[in-house]
């Protein structure tokens, strides 16, 4: 039985007593709440031998994706998705494990600049490999010609949700 089969038949009955519930929509949102639920739980069981999580994994990916491997707190909170509590609590942590540092911007002394050390740079490449087979696992089933299309779908999903 499909994990998401439950969640379809409380949609249904939903709909049975309001009618106008709009289930496709509410299927969507609730497919891409599962996805997320299930790709987070996989990458902090994949992490955990590392001694990271996966919202540390994403603020290490986002500096290290970035020249320089720097960004301001606010540049990385944007990029995360995170919420800026989350990035200062989410630094600290990095910050005593030595995988970042702070330092003030070259650009204006008054803010903050956050680098990845030399130490979290080798720890983003010794997990990479397990990062990357995490990644094709999670979408084996899929053709390529599917991940683009389902990319592109989602990103227009994205921009609708930013319009609101």
């Amino acid at each position: 039985m499909s994990s998401f089969l439950p969640t379809e038949q409380r949609l249904a009955v939903t709909r049975q007593r309001y009618p106008a519930f709009p289930r496709d929509a509410a299927v969507l949102i609730r497919l891409i709440k599962h996805i997320f639920k299930r790709v987070h739980d996989d990458a902090n069981a994949m992490l955990r031998p590392y001694g990271i999580n996966h919202p540390e994994y994403n603020l290490l990916m986002m500096l290290y994706g970035t020249e320089g491997y720097t960004l301001h707190p606010t540049e990385l909170a944007d990029a995360a998705g995170e919420k800026s509590a989350n990035i200062t609590r989410l630094t600290n942590e990095l910050c005593d494990k030595g995988l970042i540092a702070r330092h003030a911007s070259d650009e204006d002394r008054r803010k903050v600049a956050l680098t990845l050390t030399k130490d979290g740079v080798a720890l983003i490449e010794s997990f990479l490999p397990d990062v990357c087979a995490l990644l094709v696992r999670q979408v084996g089933g899929m053709q390529p010609r599917e991940m683009v299309q389902l990319e592109r779908l989602l990103k227009r999903f994205l921009t609708q949700l930013e319009r609101d």
